[in-house]
């Protein structure tokens, strides 16, 4: 007890403020909804606070300096437990809707996946559409950096939840000396950017409603919408052309912004190697799937092949998730590279999902140098990025979570075949939740829905989905005997 208490204590008062959040939808299906939908929130508001202040009051005399590991079992509690407590309204919304799949709609918002069991999203409540896609905005970049930067507040210590929850292999580096300040400017950015989205979607000729909602799953690369036909909803290319600015923008690392921010000069952002090859990757994959539609003819008019390709690459590679059109109909090399873009194409420290651009450049400059040894064993030939010698401690575990990437693929995959799923669905279902992507193919593809699995292949993707939101060492490090021993 000694040892979880106060993780616990603190998780208690993230229960109390997160219990506000129900708020916001609240505040949007005041005037819009049934006034029977306020019930469901303040229902749902009572029970988080209630559970929150019960768990407080019992671990109240437990609290001290949290420890490295406190910060790796906190970061897994919350994001275990908030969505259980955001699944509440869509359960006493929505008749019918089982804990399990009201859990793993939650953890997809929760973790900007983008997946949904739900049907009839046009015909549902404002105010539930509206949590739906808030989630997301919260979930993007992360709910425990808020955390960060209201511990200091509690007299709580903040850098060990900070290096288990930032994204990326290099944690270290600081843009400011103090960690709550990285914190509050990170969000700040993502606000302000958030708020320019919003408008923009407005502008291009959303509703107010819609576009508060796609700018949440826009800037957290999460892909929910309000309606069943997801951005097809809208069949416009102004719409699409906003969409496609910002979840470009929203792939990048927002603490390259904050730099960028703080210099008063784009110089940095253009010299980022990582951004570099984000941005070449993105443009060489429109012109390759343009190409493979024009070839095949998927389209009549080369506009459309353009169009359907850049939208649908951009919403693969950066993790989104939305869709105009069955991709599942294209020459099938288009939805198999945009399933691999969606693997590692984002930047480190952006709301995207998968192994980061950063990775690949390393394990790319890595197996160049493995070659080059090969002919020159006494050759001094160090990896290298942006100027700056990698050390073997860094390139160890990009190596290390490579293997633990493919072992996750792997053993997942081979739960969803025991279960009886198809080999095409199973390996996209996989791919689509350890990578946040939120779009698949067979079963569970364009044509199909998350409705159809049974309970144990919900929670398979549901575990995937958490896995690969925090990165799967933070959560796989639980399972360590060492971190449980004193």
């Amino acid at each position: 007890m000694a040892f979880i208490a106060p993780v616990l204590n603190v998780l208690a008062r993230v229960l109390v403020g997160y219990a506000f959040m129900f708020l916001v939808p609240l505040a949007w299906g005041w005037t819009l909804d049934p006034t029977g939908m306020r019930e469901v929130w303040w229902e749902s508001m009572a029970l988080t606070a209630g559970a929150g202040f019960l768990l407080w009051f019992v671990t109240m005399d437990y609290r001290r300096e949290l420890l490295p590991r406190d910060g790796f079992l906190l970061v897994n509690l919350v994001w275990s437990v908030l969505p259980a407590f955001s699944a509440i309204p869509l359960m006493l919304a929505i008749d019918g809707l089982s804990f399990t799949d009201a859990y793993f709609e939650t953890m997809s918002g929760f973790t900007t996946t983008g997946f949904t069991v739900l049907s009839g999203l046009d015909q549902l409540p404002v105010s539930v559409n509206i949590w739906r896609c808030v989630l997301q905005l919260f979930g993007g970049l992360g709910i425990m950096l808020l955390v960060v930067a209201v511990l200091p507040l509690l007299g709580l210590g903040s850098v060990q939840l900070y290096k288990a929850e930032a994204a990326g292999p290099i944690k270290d580096d600081r843009l400011t000396p103090r960690i709550a300040e990285t914190a509050r400017g990170l969000w700040s950015i993502y606000f302000v950017f958030s708020g320019a989205c919003m408008l923009a979607y407005r502008w291009a000729g959303m509703s107010w409603p819609d576009a508060f909602m796609h700018m949440c799953s826009t800037m957290g690369l999460g892909g929910l919408s309000s309606h069943d036909a997801s951005f097809g909803y809208f069949n416009s290319p102004v719409i699409e052309g906003v969409a496609i600015v910002f979840m470009t923008l929203s792939g990048v690392s927002f603490a390259r912004y904050f730099i960028v921010w703080r210099a008063k000069s784009l110089r940095s952002l253009f010299l980022d190697a990582e951004v570099r090859a984000y941005v070449l990757v993105l443009l060489a994959s429109v012109a390759g799937v343009t190409g493979v539609l024009l070839h095949h003819r998927t389209y009549v008019n080369p506009w459309d092949s353009l169009r359907e390709a850049a939208f649908h690459v951009v919403s693969f590679a950066t993790t989104t998730g939305y869709s105009t059109q069955d991709y599942s109909v294209w020459p099938i090399f288009a939805p198999v590279w945009m399933m691999a873009l969606g693997s590692f194409a984002t930047c480190a420290g952006s709301t995207g999902g998968g192994l980061k651009m950063v990775r690949m450049i390393l394990l790319f400059k890595q197996a160049r140098r493995e070659l080059v040894l090969a002919v020159h064993p006494r050759a001094v030939n160090p990896v290298r990025l942006g100027g700056a010698v990698i050390g073997a401690k860094v390139m160890a575990s990009v190596v290390a979570f490579m293997l633990i990437y493919l072992a996750t693929h792997i053993g997942l995959t081979m739960l969803l075949l025991i279960s009886g799923m198809d080999v095409v669905s199973a390996i996209s279902a996989v791919v689509g939740s350890v990578n946040n992507i939120g779009l698949a193919m067979g079963s569970v593809g364009p044509q199909g829905s998350f409705a159809s699995l049974n309970d144990f292949q919900t929670w398979v993707c549901t575990l995937g989905m958490l896995m690969g939101r925090l990165e799967l060492l933070a959560v796989m490090v639980l399972f360590v005997p060492q971190f449980w021993r004193k």
